[in-house]
């Protein structure tokens, strides 16, 4: 395989204020007390992030701060960190969402955003061993006009090396200056992505009512989970007999203004390019 042109997106993630660091360790619950999984962790403020397992389990290194527990389908969880834990519980309640209801009236189809002009060989490189590639997110800026129902989300992913690949595909709407990103989904989506030397092209028709009301958007590509078995084999194998493409994961690269977030519930940025990704739907009129 040869790549002509490789663009990384992984920066040195931002480190919070020399003071002392606290591990927390737990597991995070619904209110029946089954694991909530793929949790987005961290204290926003300093920009400190991380994403629970599937399984709802968690480490995270943190200053005397409010930890905070994100997920679109509960209400925000907090906890306060006053030192280290190894057994902590974090229970989250469901966000109780008002049914979604239609909006009457003639619909066109439509692009709501395309990819942009492709670069060639241009790729986005997710690095798993890396803390930050969990979390990572990048994607597609969407502008709505007048109402948008969304009907399918298109992205593709170029080569992927790492095993037990999950990514999720998140919907913000961004308003103010400064600009702030709320999450607008209401159920998780989750795409599974397999190890592949060929180009995988994914077509995600959602099963949640998702309409968009005139505004703009960030629609982004995140990884979630990965097989952590896996990983930690492959940091305890010495550097020079590492496979040059282990734990990679490349997405084509797009000329299109776009945002980057490096690490979960860190700053969101401002990028050139974006990953391609494509949502059509149906416009009102």
């Amino acid at each position: 395989m040869r790549i002509r042109l490789l663009l990384s997106l992984l920066l040195l993630p931002v480190f919070a204020q020399a003071q002392e660091l606290f591990t927390v360790k737990g597991r995070i619950v619904n209110e029946q007390g089954e694991p909530v999984e793929f949790v987005h962790i961290g204290i926003p403020k300093r920009e400190i992030g991380t994403i629970s397992t599937v399984d709802g389990r968690f480490e995270i290194e943190v200053p005397a701060d409010t930890l905070e527990f994100h997920h679109v389908s509960y209400l925000i969880g907090l906890y306060p960190v006053s030192g280290s834990k190894d057994n902590v519980v974090i229970v989250l309640h469901e966000n109780e969402l008002p049914p979604a209801v239609a909006i009457g009236g003639k619909t066109k189809e439509k692009y709501l955003v395309r990819a942009g002009t492709n670069i060639a060989g241009g790729l986005a490189d997710y690095y798993r061993p890396s803390t930050a590639s969990i979390g990572q997110e990048l994607g597609s800026i969407a502008k709505a006009g007048k109402p948008f129902l969304i009907k399918e989300i298109r992205f593709s992913v170029t080569y992927n090396y790492i095993p037990g690949c999950v990514a999720s595909i998140n919907i913000y709407r961004i308003e103010g200056k400064p600009e702030s990103f709320e999450n607008i989904l209401h159920k998780p989506i989750y795409v599974n992505v397999a190890m592949s030397e060929k180009q995988q092209d994914f077509c995600i028709k959602p099963d949640e009512f998702i309409l968009l009301e005139p505004g703009k958007y960030f629609i982004s590509f995140q990884i979630v989970s990965t097989d952590e078995e896996a990983v930690r084999k492959y940091e305890e194998t010495p550097e020079a007999e590492r496979e040059r493409y282990a734990m990679h994961l490349y997405t084509p690269l797009y000329f299109k203004s776009s945002y980057i977030r490096h690490e979960a519930l860190g700053k969101m940025e401002h990028l050139p390019v974006n990953i391609g990704i494509t949502v059509k739907g149906l416009e009102y009129q």
